[in-house]
């Protein structure tokens, strides 16, 4: 069971800078310092986008509009980092006593 739990915490680290590198992405991509028209650039960033959206766009819908600013991966952190601690802190001393 430890193995499972070890898994799960894993892919939650590697979700967690999957959304950190898309959006360091997008502020690049942005301020036009990556060039879009590359099929290099634009296959990572079509990559990171099909890996990030279908998390962030539940939480887009219930936030309010910040003028242009986009927050959804913060709180999509935040929440990645709730499920990580409830799991290590709660869920996996129970399951080894």
């Amino acid at each position: 069971m430890l193995a499972l739990i070890q898994t799960v915490v894993l892919a939650l680290d590697i979700y967690w800078w999957i959304i950190i590198a898309s959006a360091i992405f997008s502020w690049l991509h942005a301020f036009n310092v990556v060039n879009p028209r590359n099929q290099f650039v634009g296959t990572i960033g079509n990559m990171l986008f099909r890996l990030t959206e279908p998390a962030l766009r539940p939480i887009r819908r219930y936030m309010p509009d910040l003028g242009g600013i986009d927050i959804s991966p913060i709180v999509l952190l935040l929440i990645l980092f709730f499920i990580r601690q409830f799991i290590v802190n709660t869920i996996a001393p129970a399951l080894l006593a």
